[in-house]
């Protein structure tokens, strides 16, 4: 499998201005890859991701899969976003079984197969679950059962862990890892927090904001399953950051007051503490 990204820019338009996200992005991702894109908010991280997913189309260039035009969404890409996006309505089974439902598997073989990523997730127990039973890492792990049970060549995956508390986070970071060397999948992961951009990734693409440009890429040579106590980890983690720090400088200075600098907030300085005047 090979998916090719060539020039694609996009540009979005409203009756008071244009705004250039994106702007030639050239870019291929390996089978069986696993890359992180990161980059400061407003990059276009996510529009990437939903231009290769076919949510988005590009304002110029072109997507290939195996040498085919994406032109449109497909089976062989499977989407998992931010919020877990499950019908409350439905039982966690029926969750998971809903995207192979839409594209005709037979009854049984859909149940066989959502019990198998189900187990794989270790959530076989709470198959008759409703969503308001589960707990947001239980949510995000159902709705990874279900994008990994169309069996897409590609898994697209936006900030999926952001929105969770650290330790659940930090479970789903290993859990993850050790489904993605099981399925062989090319996971294409949107992050904005370094840590967890370097603790995943093959192959992390650094992305530079105003618009969206690839400024970078780190190969992560690290033995799996990673722990984000891993003191080689920390190395590379302040590598990435150096590249990263004039495009979060950058989106920091157009939001903050001109006096501000990143320097600023290394040491906190307590105006209460008077120790050492004087001196």
């Amino acid at each position: 499998m090979s998916l090719t990204i060539k020039g694609i820019s996009k540009k979005f338009v409203t009756k008071t201005k244009q705004t250039l996200t994106l702007d030639n992005i050239n870019i291929s991702f390996n089978d069986g890859e696993f890359i992180c894109l990161l980059g400061p908010s407003g990059c276009g991280k996510s529009t990437l991701l939903n231009i290769i997913a076919g949510l988005e189309k590009p304002t110029e260039g072109k997507i290939f899969l195996n040498d085919k035009k994406v032109d449109d969404v497909g089976v062989d890409r499977a989407m998992m976003f931010q919020d877990s996006a499950l019908f409350p309505w439905l039982k966690v089974i029926d969750n998971v079984e809903f995207g192979m439902k839409i594209a005709g598997v037979p009854k049984e073989e859909r149940r066989e197969k959502a019990i198998k990523y189900l187990r794989m997730v270790h959530l076989t127990k709470f198959q008759n679950s409703y969503i308001h039973e589960l707990s947001g890492g239980m949510r995000q792990r159902v709705a990874l059962a279900r994008a990994l049970t169309l069996d897409s060549k590609v898994l697209l995956m936006d900030e999926p862990f952001s929105a969770l508390d650290s330790q659940t986070r930090s479970i789903l970071q290993i859990q993850l890892q050790r489904i993605w060397m099981e399925t062989k999948k090319t996971i294409i992961f949107v992050t904005h927090n370094v840590e967890e951009a370097v603790l995943l990734a093959d192959r992390v693409v650094v992305m530079a904001a105003n618009p969206g440009k690839i400024k970078g890429e780190f190969n992560i040579k690290l033995a799996r399953p990673r722990t984000i106590e891993n003191t080689d980890l920390s190395y590379i983690v302040a590598q990435v950051m150096k590249e990263l720090k004039e495009e979060v400088e950058k989106v920091a200075k157009a939001e903050y007051d001109s006096d501000w600098s990143i320097e600023e907030g290394n040491i906190l300085h307590d105006p209460d503490n008077n120790m050492g005047n004087g001196i």
